[in-house]
């Protein structure tokens, strides 16, 4: 095993900090020997069989490559539950975790309906729907692959969610959808110009399509959500977004225009405005 600790930190370090290194390690062990952390540790002076060294060889060519690791095992976590990714998806990243979070804790009606636009891995619908009692949820997205990740990670997770396809830019909503008592989106935000300030891992490998908006119309997604959320939220309900921290303000006042009530922005673990919520009146 120090043979291949020598051999990860040797390739790894001009690319990645130690901390990402360590991490990365510990995954690697795991996923290819199966040992947790404690039998890495007790096992370090341990002999690896010439396949598992040509294994983590292969893994440290792909993550050389600024390959990230979730796909190259076709796995992540979130939210506690295990979910298949590969490059139809992004990664669900901490933020979308907090937002998840924030809907669970805000949540008391029972049986809630729930709407997921730009669902991507499905890691949003289906951790509500197994998190709150009773929930059901619909998830839209523009990729018929992204889709396909979506419907298998339901699968795995026992979660019933209703998978559409729908371009919510060019086209209508399905027909015959109901209301909902919450909508919930992490779509597209970040702007054209912030790719030059990206690590790789992210602009080589992950879905620009479910990241990138322009720059001259960095909020586009958000206008036409919001219109949606006027549309297909029940009376009292909520909608919840995740958003980039430079458009706090104005995605507020977007919501705002729109007629959306009881605005409110809450920052993240890092203190960032990364999430916001909104609610529909009463009045019919």
């Amino acid at each position: 095993m120090q043979v291949a600790k020598k051999i990860i930190i040797e390739q790894l370090s001009p690319i990645y900090a130690k901390e990402e290194i360590e991490g990365l390690t510990r995954l690697i062990f795991e996923k290819v020997l199966g040992l947790s952390l404690i039998g890495i540790h007790l096992n370090q002076n341990e002999t690896i069989s010439a396949a598992n060294l040509a294994q983590i060889k292969e893994i440290i060519n792909r993550l050389v490559q600024f390959e990230p690791i979730q796909y190259i095992f076709g796995e992540t976590e979130f939210y506690g539950s295990h979910f298949k990714v590969n490059r139809a998806v992004l990664i669900p990243r901490q933020e979308t975790e907090e937002l998840v979070d924030w809907i669970i804790k805000d949540y008391t009606l029972l049986t809630p309906t729930i709407l997921d636009i730009g669902t991507g891995s499905g890691c949003i619908p289906i951790t509500l729907v197994k998190n709150l009692p009773g929930a059901s949820a619909n998830g839209w997205d523009i990729s018929p692959e992204a889709l396909f990740v979506a419907k298998e990670n339901a699968k795995l997770n026992n979660a019933e969610v209703a998978f559409e396809c729908v371009d919510i830019l060019k086209s209508r909503f399905p027909e015959k959808i109901g209301k909902f008592d919450i909508i919930v989106s992490n779509p597209p935000y970040v702007t054209a110009s912030e790719q030059v300030v990206m690590h790789p891992n992210v602009t080589k490998y992950e879905p620009h399509i479910a990241l990138f908006v322009p720059d001259s119309d960095p909020l586009i997604f958000y206008r036409k959500i919001a219109d949606l959320a006027l549309e297909l939220l029940k009376p009292g309900g909520h909608l919840y977004l995740e958003i980039n921290e430079k458009y706090g303000t104005e995605t507020a006042a977007i919501l705002a225009s729109k007629g959306l009530i009881n605005i409110t922005l809450k920052q993240d673990i890092n203190g960032k405005e990364r999430m916001i919520r909104a609610g529909r009146n009463f009045e019919s």
